[in-house]
């Protein structure tokens, strides 16, 4: 067997795991122009994905006033539950996890999701048991804020070294970045990868299977 590379694996969810993108920016325009502002483009919307909900709600819509945001993130909640049932798991992640967690990496997820969400989807069958730790951004600090890695490598006790961070925006490569951990890029959720060369990602994989397959030859 080949020494591991990396210790700790840490995952963002929306656009990384989970097919996300296109709901979540939807939601974010419904609820934007719900409280009377000026709806995002679907880029600017798809762009303060992983940001924690508030501080992406308010880069998405700075003509809605502070007062208004209580009920922007409650115009999210309703129209993210109401699409729920049309989201799932990108093809292939569960194999990638399952041979991950085979070679005895330690795994876990760094969201800017609360906490209640991802718990909710965690409680899933297929998912049950596979993640090791989580962390959130409501109960943390939002990216590109390092402290839910530096939370992550406490926990395991792994250096900065040893840790990966995985995601599909700038802000994921920018809290790996922060955090003195090395990062990967996906190029199929919410940016546009021409914008993660200047964060140094070890690789940038364009599906899931060359997700998978650069893990088992390099992690």
């Amino acid at each position: 067997m080949r020494t591991r590379r990396f210790d700790l694996i840490a995952f963002d969810w929306d656009g990384t795991l989970f097919d996300s993108t296109a709901v979540i920016a939807h939601c974010i325009q419904l609820s934007v122009a719900d409280v009377g502002g000026t709806p995002p483009s679907r880029e600017a919307a798809s762009y303060v994905i992983g940001m924690g909900l508030m501080q992406a709600l308010a880069h998405a819509a700075p003509d809605v006033p502070s007062e208004r945001y209580p009920l922007l993130g409650e115009r999210f909640r309703f129209h993210y539950t109401a699409h729920q049932n049309d989201l799932s798991l990108f093809d292939g992640v569960l194999p990638l996890l399952a041979t991950l967690r085979e070679r005895q990496h330690w795994l876990a997820v760094a969201t800017g999701k609360n906490r209640a969400g991802l718990d909710e989807v965690l409680r899933t069958q297929a998912l049950q048991g596979v993640f090791d730790s989580s962390r959130t951004a409501d109960e943390t600090a939002g990216k590109p804020d390092p402290r839910m890695l530096h939370e992550l490598m406490r926990e395991f006790g792994v250096s900065p070294q040893r840790t990966l961070m995985i995601g599909d925006t700038t802000h994921d490569l920018q809290m790996a970045r922060n955090a003195g951990c090395a990062s990967l890029g996906v190029s199929y959720g919410a940016h546009e990868p021409a914008s993660f060369g200047a964060l140094g990602p070890l690789h940038v994989a364009h599906s899931v299977q060359e997700l998978h397959d650069w893990l088992d030859a390099n992690a």
